[in-house]
């Protein structure tokens, strides 16, 4: 079963010499592209904890161990630009295993090839089964909500997609993990007083 975390052969070879390099250092690469042309191009690396959590301070690490393994493994024709980052909210599902662990939530899924006249769907998260993505999409006008298979290997590209509540999670984890201190804020004021006119 592949992956969607390098597409290309370029990016599949650049992957092949960074992944240890990141996963070595306890983090995980979830995506990987070369993009531009020969004479202006950029990598940019997506990277985070397993359990997830990634900071500035990781990132940081990561680039400068993985630009010192490129000089030396010089994969890229010409000069280039390196970017390291997280995934981000609205993450890219990569990796088979990123469907269960976002299971619920909703996504947006691109196929390779059309599947019942269409590439698109968004539709919540339902884990996977025998090599499939589940995901349920709304019934057609108004009716039951319909959980279908998309084939692992036949997906083009896939990504969470951002909603109030997934950000709301997210700020929670980083609170419970104690990423964030509200100690360093001020508190929130409100005006229960008065009212429009």
């Amino acid at each position: 079963m592949n992956d969607l975390v390098a597409k290309t052969a370029i990016d599949r070879r650049i992957a092949d010499i960074v992944r240890p390099v990141i996963e070595d250092m306890g983090y995980e690469l979830v995506r990987l592209r070369l993009m531009g042309s020969t004479k202006s191009n950029t990598l940019q690396i997506m990277a985070d904890k397993p359990e997830g959590g990634i900071e500035v301070d990781d990132l940081s690490d990561i680039t400068t161990a993985v630009g010192a393994t490129l000089d030396v493994e010089d994969p890229i024709e010409g000069e280039y630009t390196l970017e390291v980052s997280s995934p981000g909210i609205d993450r890219p599902l990569t990796r088979y295993k990123d469907f269960d662990a976002w299971n619920g939530w909703l996504a947006k899924i691109e196929t390779s090839e059309l599947i019942d006249g269409r590439k698109r769907f968004k539709g919540t998260l339902a884990g996977t089964e025998d090599g499939e993505v589940l995901i349920e999409l709304e019934g057609e006008e108004g009716g039951e909500p319909v959980t279908i298979g998309l084939t692992f290997d036949l997906l083009a590209d896939a990504k969470l997609v951002l909603t109030d509540d997934l950000i709301a999670e997210m700020l929670k984890a980083r609170k419970d993990a104690g990423l964030i201190d509200e100690t360093q804020y001020d508190e929130i004021q409100t005006d229960e007083g008065s009212e429009e006119e």
